[in-house]
C-alpha cells in the first residue's frame, strides 16, 4: 500500500524509576502504547506530548525520536503510519482526557518495567486472533524494544 490513511504519534513515556506507561484497556483485556492520531495541522512531536497528557495526565518532554512504523493492513485497505518516541514524564498535570471509546475500553494508565511491558505484549500477541490487534501489539511490540535498545545504549536508564 502506498497511501497513508491516518497519521499518528506514540512511544515510550518513561518516570523517574525507570517504569515505562502502558495503557491498559480493561474491556478487551489488552495494553498499548500511549498515543494516537495526529489531528488536523498537528506536529508530530505535539501530538505524542498532547496524547501522553491526555492518556496518562502527565506533561512530558520527548528525548529520542525512534523513527516511524507503517501498519500495512491489506485486509483493511488501511495504513497507519505512526511516528515513535521515548519521552520522560515530567510531572503529573491532572485528569486524563479519554475519548469516548477510550472510556468504554476502560482505558487506564499503568507504570511497569520495560521487561514486564515487552512480556506482557509478547504473551498477548502469543494468543492473539484478531487482524488489526496483531498490528497494534507487533508495532507496541517493535517501539519497546527499540526503546529498550537506545535506553541501553544511552545509559539513560543507568543514571542511580
Amino acid at each position: 500500500m502506498n497511501e497513508v490513511s491516518r497519521h499518528a504519534s506514540r512511544g515510550v513515556l518513561i518516570n523517574d524509576d525507570g517504569q515505562v506507561a502502558m495503557m491498559r484497556m480493561a474491556a478487551a483485556n489488552l495494553y498499548k502504547l500511549p498515543g494516537g492520531g495526529l489531528e488536523k495541522d498537528e506536529d508530530k512531536e505535539e501530538a505524542f506530548i498532547r496524547e501522553i497528557r491526555e492518556e496518562t495526565g502527565y506533561s512530558a518532554v520527548i528525548i529520542h525520536a525512534i523513527g516511524y512504523i507503517d501498519e500495512h493492513k491489506v485486509k483493511n485497505q488501511f495504513m497507519q503510519r505512526s511516528y515513535c518516541y521515548i519521552a520522560k514524564a515530567t510531572s503529573r498535570q491532572g485528569d486524563v482526557a479519554l475519548t469516548e471509546d477510550e472510556l468504554q475500553l476502560g482505558m487506564l494508565a499503568e507504570w511497569m518495567s520495560l521487561e514486564e511491558a515487552t512480556v506482557q505484549l509478547q504473551e498477548l500477541l502469543r494468543y492473539c486472533k484478531d487482524y488489526s490487534t496483531k498490528f497494534m501489539l507487533l508495532r507496541d511490540l517493535t517501539i519497546l524494544e527499540l526503546a529498550a535498545q537506545w535506553l541501553d545504549e544511552s545509559g539513560d536508564l543507568n543514571d542511580e
